[in-house]
């Protein structure tokens, strides 16, 4: 098997999917013991008799009956539908101690949950208990609080619209806004930067869009291990002439060369050629790219006009749909060039080049992913990238616009429905219409400040809804402690992770369906939606049998809790979760939107939830598309690092391996950047090893350079050359997330800056 190859670092010269994809599906299946009757569950997987993918949030082409190969899809569906067990005899066997000294990818290997379990201080290990009793303990704990501030509840993007609308009704029943959320990690700077720039937080295309682009630029983004069915539109974009252009410190595998597992000719020519041009910024340096370019633009149109040529500004779109451009195109001029490159770590040829990509392009869309999230100046990078699209009217037309490309399957919906610490006060209106109460109006903690808030002592009780709220976030040591400090933590999850070790005074773990099993109620199966990255809604249903016959859905696990905390006087809790067709009726109560949900859900494909800035509607105070001003800031912490160490201080970024799905690591691999059997290891240019007195094949220790005194390290990473910028280094999360401080955060979306962090490196002893 794979995880017991000898570790070695080995270049793959082969290009992205291929025949290598094919092998790793079924090293995985075999792996995971999958019985051979489950294999057909991934013919119904994104099919409109199916379930939709656990894994991205990337949309399907129309649910058709195609079964579209995604390697990582089967990774995610297989880590389900395994053979393997965990009960009380497995518990009965190990300590929570003695599981804390195995990998987090050995944990993720003991498979499925399949029964509630209460901590046993006394005995170190988790002991049965009756669902009943455990929703009974809950309900203690949040009763005996003398403030709901004092509990904070997180919701991982695998949640369902039904059970994520029915989470924050409970929630805001018992008197907090305090929703900590997978966003909060990766695209909360898309949430917080979009609605100020085009009014709503979400994408301006479709997936028909990408036929009609002529232009894509992909900002901080790796398709081939996050998305990788988004290759396929990369690749019959570039097919039919379309310009692809990659913005990323690293020259990720899948935007150079892909070859589809669906198209055999692709196996045997080699693949096809996706990006035409690389632009490769220094960590931290996308905010300077990008006004780079937008300077270019107007110096282009400046041109123009002087010599009576064609303009290059979109001069109707701005007069009709724009306000504040005389401001942004004045401060664009006053911009300084050698600022610019030197922070962008771009030269004045490749923005040149990018640029004239860009003012070629009759319709472009711009995609994003976390490269572009997790600075500290990413809100201000993405109103700069719509202000650079607002310039040439590329947004709210067929083939352009902008993507934010989310991650986890549902963490839009999730927001859709309410999973959000800062509620506008509309939707807090509706609910009080609807529910007859006064909502919470103050805004709630999200994940940095739940854990601030662990940290002091002012939350007591931690609800996690899927996910890994220990390795998920920054500044583990801390968080750790934060977890810790709980007198209740209850973890609702499929498989055994980290975060059920991590626990507080009392714990829960509350096993609950996968996606792909068969949900059966009163009423019969029942099917749940979700929302993609392109706004998409659609219904799933799963296929499989329950792993254990003791596991409930998790909107089961909802509407108990909140029965058994608030009673059902005011809201009939169990009733819903008879027929989640009930609950989508709710939300279409609540959610103009969702009007007529269940008729619109059920037709092939679900529906499309519109965002008014896709028809040149432009939700802002302005009403208009609105420029925003950004100065490029050159006080930050990683300047005032610089100014203390020199060239020794480092810029580190974190990054999934191919073999790992948020903090699931499915295997020991990372095949396109050629590591195998291995992930403490550290990607560096070679002139920085050569230059800092380092070997390749060394290892060394990681320590971050910040403020506040504390030391935070990671030990014995292997130093591996690797094409990457000069003073820029690339490792795994979340065997460095210990690395981030706990404060050093984007400014406004409060996201942890995991794609710049100040280090210094050591020799390790044991090198």
């Amino acid at each position: 098997m794979d995880h017991k190859r000898k570790a070695r670092i080995a270049p793959y010269p082969q290009p992205a999917g291929g025949l290598d994809s094919l092998k790793s599906t079924t090293i995985t299946l075999l792996k995971e013991k999958v019985p051979g009757s489950r294999y057909k569950t991934l013919l119904h997987q994104n099919q409109p008799d199916g379930f939709d993918c656990p894994g991205c949030a990337w949309p399907d082409r129309e649910h058709t009956s195609t079964f579209e190969f995604c390697e990582n899809g089967v990774k995610a569906v297989a880590a389900e539908a395994t053979s393997k067990r965990i009960g009380a005899d497995f518990f009965a066997r190990h300590t929570v101690t003695e599981l804390l000294q195995q990998s987090d990818y050995k944990l993720e290997q003991h498979g499925r949950l399949t029964e509630p379990l209460a901590y046993d201080a006394a005995s170190d290990r988790y002991l049965p208990i009756s669902w009943d009793d455990a929703f009974a303990l809950i309900a203690r704990h949040l009763k005996a609080l003398d403030d709901p501030n004092r509990a904070s509840f997180y919701v991982s993007g695998r949640t369902s619209n039904e059970t994520a609308f029915l989470f924050q009704l409970f929630v805001r029943l018992y008197g907090t806004n305090n929703f900590p959320d997978c966003s909060n990690l990766c695209h909360e700077s898309s949430s917080r930067a979009l609605p100020q720039t085009v009014g709503v937080g979400k994408a301006t295309v479709v997936l028909d869009d990408f036929e009609h682009a002529d232009t894509i630029m992909v900002f901080g983004q790796n398709p081939a291990t996050n998305h990788p069915r988004m290759l396929n539109e990369l690749r019959a974009a570039a097919k039919r002439g379309a310009t692809i252009v990659s913005i990323n410190p690293l020259k990720e595998k899948g935007l150079d060369r892909f070859a589809s597992p669906q198209h055999p000719m692709d196996l045997l020519s080699g693949g096809a050629e996706i990006s035409s041009l690389f632009i490769r910024p220094t960590l931290g340096g996308d905010f300077a790219l990008i006004k780079g370019v937008a300077k270019r633009v107007l110096e282009l149109d400046d041109a123009a006009v002087a010599s009576g040529g064609e303009r290059v500004l979109d001069v109707d779109f701005l007069a009709e749909h724009c306000s504040g451009f005389d401001a942004f195109a004045a401060d664009l001029r006053g911009e300084s060039w050698p600022d610019l490159i030197a922070a962008s770590g771009v030269p004045f040829q490749d923005i040149e080049a990018l640029t004239r990509v860009y003012v070629q392009g009759k319709a472009v869309i711009c995609t994003w992913g976390m490269g572009l999230t997790q600075h500290r100046d990413s809100v201000a990078a993405i109103q700069m990238l719509s202000n650079l699209m607002m310039l040439r009217g590329n947004i709210g037309r067929r083939g352009a616009g902008l993507c934010p490309v989310r991650g986890h399957s549902n963490v839009q919906g999730d927001r859709t429905m309410g999973i959000e610490d800062k509620p506008s006060q509309a939707f807090l209106d509706r609910l009080a219409q609807v529910y007859d109460f006064e909502p919470p109006r103050q805004h709630g903690l999200d994940a940095v400040d739940t854990i601030k808030a662990m940290l002091d002592g002012r939350v007591k009780v931690f609800v996690g809804l899927g996910g890994n709220f220990a390795m998920a976030t920054p500044d583990t040591p801390r968080t750790f402690e934060a977890l810790r400090n709980c007198a209740l933590t209850v973890q609702i999850s499929t498989k055994l992770n980290r975060s059920h070790l991590i626990h507080g005074q009392d714990a829960l773990i509350l096993p609950t369906l996968g996606r792909t099993e068969i949900d059966l109620q009163q009423t019969g199966p029942q099917g749940v939606t979700v929302e993609d990255s392109m706004c998409m809604v659609h219904l799933s249903y799963g296929i499989n049998p329950p792993a254990s016959r003791q596991l409930l859905s998790e909107t089961d696990i909802t509407a108990r809790m909140a029965h058994a905390t608030l009673g059902s006087d005011k809201v009939d809790w169990l009733s819903y979760v008879n027929d989640y067709a009930r609950i989508r009726d709710e939300i279409a109560k609540v959610l103009d939107a969702f009007r007529d949900f269940n008729a619109r859900v059920a037709q092939p494909g679900g529906f499309h939830l519109t965002p008014a800035s896709r028809e040149r509607r432009w939700l802002t105070p302005s009403g208009k598309a609105q420029f925003i001003v950004n100065a490029l800031e050159k006080d930050t912490p990683i300047a005032r690092a610089r100014a203390l160490h020199g060239d020794k201080l480092m810029v580190l970024m974190t990054a999934r391996s191919h073999d790992q799905y948020n903090t699931t690591i499915y295997a020991l691999d990372d095949r396109y950047r050629g590591v195998y059997g291995q992930r403490r290891v550290l990607l560096i240019h070679r002139d920085d090893i050569a230059r800092l007195g380092f070997a390749a094949g060394e290892r060394v220790d990681i320590f971050t350079v910040w403020h506040d005194g504390i030391e935070r390290r990671a030990d014995g990473f292997l130093l591996v050359e690797y094409d990457i910028p000069r003073g820029c280094l690339g490792a795994y999360f979340p065997e460095t997330n210990p690395l981030i401080p706990l404060d050093s955060v984007a400014d406004i979306s409060n996201t942890p800056t995991s794609k710049s962090v100040p280090v210094l490196l050591r020799r390790s002893a044991a090198s």
